[in-house]
């Protein structure tokens, strides 16, 4: 039997998990309230799929423990592997590029040095994105996953 595909996980529906990314990216360059909003947005994901993870447990099995483990399941994954690292991580990259772009562009006008900095981060997405995802599945088989049995 093939595998359903998950709305969440394998459309481009899993691209709103990484908004607040893009929001970390331009805090340079926009108000911190924009940067809100895009973490409003990824956390809005994140219930969203939570969400769904649960109602296909209660569908599949009803039982109270087996919907909660689904549940605390979906929105750990989620909030490790969409929000917080990727989050951490593109904020980091902005920081210290900027933190380089006014060391070693001392000439740069100050848009040019903001946007290499947008650039750089923007660039970065893309890349940090499967390693993460694989990292936090490795460290949930390895510690909450471990600790029920299904």
């Amino acid at each position: 039997m093939a595998k359903q595909k998950d709305m969440f996980r394998d459309t481009w529906v899993r691209y709103l998990g990484y908004a607040n990314e893009v929001g970390e990216a331009f805090r340079p360059v926009v108000p911190a309230r924009v940067v809100a909003y895009s973490y409003a947005i990824a956390f809005g994901y994140v219930f969203a799929d939570t969400a769904d993870k649960s109602t296909k447990m209660i569908r599949q099995d009803g039982r109270p423990r087996s919907v909660a483990i689904a549940t605390g399941d979906a929105i750990l994954w989620q909030t490790f592997a969409s929000v917080i690292i990727p989050g951490y991580t593109i904020n980091r990259i902005s920081a210290f590029t900027g933190r380089g772009v006014k060391k070693f562009g001392r000439v740069l006008p100050s848009f040019v040095g903001k946007g290499i900095t947008v650039a750089v981060a923007l660039c970065c997405i893309p890349i940090i994105v499967s390693p993460i995802d694989h990292m936090v599945t490795f460290a949930m088989n390895h510690t909450y996953r471990m600790w029920y049995k299904p």
